[in-house]
């Protein structure tokens, strides 16, 4: 396993809340009130749709609003990873993750450990540079059994409930999260921040008519069948817990561009600009030495 190297789970596609439209001559992210699954596929129109969004969001009449999901890992974390996250400006990339008591951080020195005050007391998240960012896997369909669609999310209402629920969800089953039929679910809600418009985040709950006693035996026949099938779920856990420990930051190259289009565009937007300006004004200081030199040497 090559070292610094975070082995995340294998991702099919994308779920979103909203897209990304181009205004402006600029691609800003634009909120919407129903799920978009995507493949990994982008072209300058945007992420390709996968094939399960219009299977699903024919069955919904138009709005794909739930979808019907199990989890990879028996372990909350494993398959819901939240930090606080401070990308550079400039290039996007990571530059410090942290949990609120520690955090690894790139500087001068290398990658160092530090204690991580959280975002309201650290002088480097000044200017909202710093948010809560998280990662969801889950699986969709039967093709691939170890493959996922992530679901990528800076909003503390997902953050919250996703958290809460997939603990709960632990307890209940018995610590056989996995196996449990599931559904990701969109809700909303107004508050006085929004001004009456709703916010719209990612639930997990159970399946739509099935109660939660035929979601737990369900649930068990399937932890069952998969041990007499000699399917070892602690070891799994193991592996993919060693293999996000790998890393110093979980996103890679292919990552950082939809996330920060996604996430950031605005201040990525305003430091090229910012750069593109301050590369403008050096260029035209230059060409102005370099004629006056030209004249000073003909005189």
């Amino acid at each position: 396993m090559l070292k610094g190297l975070a082995i995340t789970p294998p991702v099919l596609g994308r779920i979103s809340i909203g897209r990304v439209i181009e205004k402006n001559g600029k691609r800003l992210p634009e909120k919407d009130d129903q799920f978009t699954i995507t493949s990994q596929v982008q072209t300058r129109d945007g992420w390709l749709l996968h094939p399960l969004n219009d299977d699903l969001r024919q069955e919904q009449e138009g709005k794909l609003r739930s979808i019907p999901i199990r989890l990879l890992f028996n372990e909350p974390e494993l398959n819901f990873r939240a930090d606080y996250s401070l990308f550079d400006r400039n290039t996007g990339r990571p530059l410090c993750v942290g949990n609120g008591e520690t955090c690894k951080r790139q500087t001068e020195s290398g990658i160092q450990s530090l204690p991580c005050p959280s975002p309201d007391s650290c002088p480097l998240a000044q200017g909202n540079a710093c948010k809560p960012y998280a990662r969801l896997n889950v699986q969709i369909g039967d093709d691939d059994s170890m493959g996922s669609f992530v679901f990528r999310t800076t909003g503390f209402n997902s953050i919250r409930t996703l958290t809460a629920r997939l603990n709960y969800l632990k307890a209940i089953s018995n610590d056989m999260l996995s196996c449990m039929p599931l559904e990701l679910r969109l809700r909303g809600k107004s508050t006085r921040m929004s001004r009456g418009t709703p916010i719209f985040y990612a639930d997990i709950t159970l399946r739509e008519g099935i109660s939660m006693e035929q979601t737990l035996t369900a649930t068990a026949e399937l932890y069952e069948q998969r041990e007499r099938c000699g399917f070892n779920q602690k070891a799994l856990d193991a592996v993919a817990k060693e293999g996000l420990l790998n890393g110093t930051f979980e996103e890679d190259e292919d990552d950082i561009s939809a996330i920060v289009e996604e996430f950031y565009p605005t201040e990525i937007k305003a430091n090229q600009d910012l750069k593109a300006h301050v590369l403008a004004e050096r260029s035209l200081a230059e060409k102005l030495e370099n004629k006056a030199r030209v004249r000073a040497e003909q005189a």
